[in-house]
């Protein structure tokens, strides 16, 4: 019994060592690099945002119904 243990935790230790070789193989930039980039993108991209410029009354389907000028 405590030979499966001992594989069964040897086989964990073994995954474990893959992920953080993965993990240590990642390329990574500096925080200021990642955050200079996120703020062009978002510039370059404001004008497309519909939050920031808003929808057209026409295209937006969560507009309030028009009431009925019969009644």
């Amino acid at each position: 019994m405590s030979n499966n243990n001992a594989s069964s935790s040897l086989a964990v230790a073994y995954r474990a060592v893959k992920q953080l070789r993965l993990e240590a193989s990642v390329r990574r930039i500096q925080v200021s690099q990642a955050a200079t980039d996120l703020k062009n993108f978002c510039l370059q991209n404001a004008h497309k945002d519909p939050l920031l410029m808003g929808v057209p009354s026409g295209d937006n389907p969560f507009r309030p119904p028009k009431s009925c000028g019969l009644l």
